[in-house]
């Protein structure tokens, strides 16, 4: 199956009552080759209307905070948990969620994006459950946004939806700082060529995770390149969230 099938699956889906109420159901779009996948939970008003992603009021903020991120809406893909708009915005049911998320799996598979982004908190619960990672109450969903999270070969990185900002725009600096990650997340480590982790990784002694984790993923949260920064000293045997594994250098 190509994109371009399952789209068109999309477009005529009538596998749950949403199929009742909306004007167009929303595929995902964007770079087919993308390094991330953006995951928000279901299309709005305008959304539905005009049947694309993110051109309402979320849209120009979303804009903002990838621009923060270093990127652009033609470097990512970016598609829904659910294609149509929820009447009068209410949650989705678990029905709903379950008869829609059969098409994101198939996305997931024909872009293999690198990086998952699920946006909010319906988004991540969802990706958090499909991969077995952590399920939290809705009260505790915030303390996992701008965290990365490894899973297999895929890395997950929760983000806050923009929509957010429309209505709590005090949080802004603390949104713009987590959707900064992705510019940490575009690129490996510039220690990474000459870290020990790489030497320990490729003789056998260091598990994969730290390297995806850290070393080509959140480098900047990295102890040893924070204390590279910064000119400070540190053993060769210092793991990347700062504790010690002597046993490495036996």
């Amino acid at each position: 199956m190509s994109i371009s099938d399952l789209n068109n699956k999309v477009r005529q889906c009538r596998r749950c009552r949403l199929s009742l109420t909306r004007n167009n159901a929303v595929c995902g779009e964007g770079n087919l080759n993308a390094r991330f996948m953006l995951i928000a939970q279901a299309p709005g008003e305008k959304e539905d209307e005009e049947g694309r992603m993110f051109v309402g009021p979320s849209g120009k903020v979303l804009d903002e905070l990838l621009s923060e991120g270093g990127l652009t809406r033609h470097e990512i893909y970016m598609t829904n948990l659910i294609k149509c708009t929820l009447p009068k915005y209410r949650r989705p049911k678990q029905d709903e969620i379950e008869a829609c998320s059969y098409y994101l799996i198939k996305e997931i598979e024909l872009i293999n994006p690198k990086i998952l982004v699920p946006l909010g908190y319906y988004a991540t619960k969802y990706i958090f459950q499909r991969y077995n990672l952590l399920v939290l109450p809705r009260s505790d969903f915030r303390s996992v946004y701008g965290k990365l999270f490894l899973i297999d070969d895929k890395k997950i990185l929760p983000l806050p939806h923009p929509t957010a900002l429309l209505y709590s725009p005090d949080f802004k600096q603390d949104m713009v700082r987590k959707y900064r990650k992705l510019r940490v997340l575009s690129k490996d480590c510039e220690w990474f060529p000459v870290c020990p982790m790489r030497r320990f990784y490729q003789e056998g002694k260091l598990d994969k995770k730290w390297i995806e984790l850290y070393c080509k993923g959140d480098w900047e949260s990295c102890v040893r390149y924070q204390m590279e920064e910064r000119g400070e000293y540190h053993p060769d045997w210092m793991l990347p969230d700062g504790s010690l594994a002597r046993e490495l250098v036996r």
